[in-house]
């Protein structure tokens, strides 16, 4: 019989969150069993509603959305992302430099497609989310991935980065505050990517879906705004600062050096184009979102469920004998360190396998987010803290098997 393969270009295509261990979840939900699952930034499962204001908008002006929007998105939705762009400091946006997506996700893959040819290289961190690695390899390019220095709270280490550029590079990709490390970068060292990009020629991608999530006082700069000198992308959308995973609605804004990007840009707006529009009612939800109060803010701040929860996570997780973890100064994920000298792990899939068989506990082993070891892996801190000191104290438990 005729074998019907995939295509090629998925045979080097990975990302892992959704992969095997993903699978053999859904096996054992199958099969009766609960399954806590601490494997994706999914809100909504944990309580985590989308505001009341949003979902009324939405629903009061469905009867609107039955027809195609323009290519690029409604003309409310992306004034209000035009607005956004003055206060996060990045300066002359015109609403045609707006494209409105079925979540940030789609804008990668659109973005990358436009962008590279067979072989182009483009530095990712390591750890990285992986859609953006995975992206890349399906546009025919190359991810190179640059070191993130655990040692010093997971920043991207600049030298490592120029020693990765070869003529091949096109781009880099900042993802601030960081998933998974949950790193918030500094002005400083946002002022040396760019140096670095203005002197190589690269265009910055900048991934900021979790803008809004910070704890402690961090600060977020957006990187766009500390140059007009060069070509940005920023990426943003609803998913995690609205909680509105569900919707799909994200924006991508190309700022700086665009009159020397026209030829790339009309690559963006045809492909923008060839999948006619993205989700109409999820847009009209978006004016609202960054128009009215951000109740995130209240989430994050002392006495809020998000940072309750983080503080409890990292707390515990740290108590873990052999097990350290640098504090997340924004997101909602840890990412902890497991010391070989005192917990075995030489396959950290299969870790990740045991715990979901024997626990009914999900997560994501490092080595999915392109970490170059097997000692890391990737914790979701949104449920409630009962349900999150139930979890840890038994992840806690299951690595005493591992211990030496």
């Amino acid at each position: 019989m005729h074998e019907i393969k995939k295509s090629n270009k998925l045979l080097h295509v990975c990302y892992e969150i959704r992969g095997q261990v993903l699978q053999e979840a859904k096996r054992l939900e199958e099969e009766g069993h609960r399954i806590l699952k601490l494997n994706i930034g999914n809100p909504a499962p944990f309580g985590f509603d989308v505001p009341e204001e949003i979902q009324q908008d939405v629903i009061y002006n469905l009867s609107h959305a039955q027809g195609y929007a323009d290519s690029k998105g409604l003309f409310a939705a992306r004034k209000a992302v035009q607005h956004y762009t003055q206060q996060c400091g990045i300066a002359n946006v015109d609403i045609e430099d707006i494209y409105l997506g079925n979540g940030v996700s789609e804008l990668i893959v659109m973005a990358m497609q436009a962008l590279l040819n067979t072989n182009d290289e483009v530095l990712i961190p390591a750890p990285d989310y992986p859609l953006w690695t995975a992206a890349v390899t399906l546009s025919s390019g190359r991810a190179v991935h640059y070191r993130c220095d655990e040692q010093s709270d997971w920043f991207p280490d600049i030298a490592d980065i120029e020693g990765k550029i070869t003529e091949r590079t096109k781009a880099i990709v900042i993802i601030n505050p960081n998933n998974p490390t949950g790193a918030v970068y500094s002005r400083e060292l946002l002022q040396q990517i760019v140096e670095l990009a203005r002197r190589h020629r690269l265009i910055v991608l900048a991934d900021e879906i979790y803008d809004k999530i910070l704890y402690d006082e961090a600060e977020h700069t957006c990187i766009a705004s500390l140059a007009d000198d060069l070509l940005f992308l920023t990426f943003n959308g609803l998913s995690k600062n609205y909680r509105a995973a569900g919707y799909r609605a994200g924006w991508l804004i190309v700022s700086g050096a665009k009159l020397r990007a026209h030829d790339y840009i009309e690559g963006l707006t045809m492909l923008s184009s060839m999948r006619l529009c993205s989700n109409v009612p999820a847009q009209l939800g978006i004016q609202t979102a960054l128009g009215g109060y951000q109740s995130i803010n209240d989430l994050v701040a002392p006495g809020g469920r998000l940072l309750e929860q983080r503080d409890t996570a990292y707390n515990l997780i740290s108590q873990i004998p052999g097990v350290s973890c640098v504090k997340p100064r924004g997101a909602m994920y840890l990412f902890p360190k497991i010391d070989p000298k005192v917990l075995t792990i030489h396959n950290d899939e299969k870790m990740v396998l045991d715990l979901l068989r024997q626990e009914r506990i999900l997560i994501v082993q490092g080595s999915a987010f392109n970490q170059p070891d097997t000692q890391h892996f990737r914790l979701v801190f949104l449920p409630r803290v009962d349900e999150l000191e139930g979890a840890v104290g038994r992840i806690s438990h299951f690595l005493q098997g591992y211990e030496q």
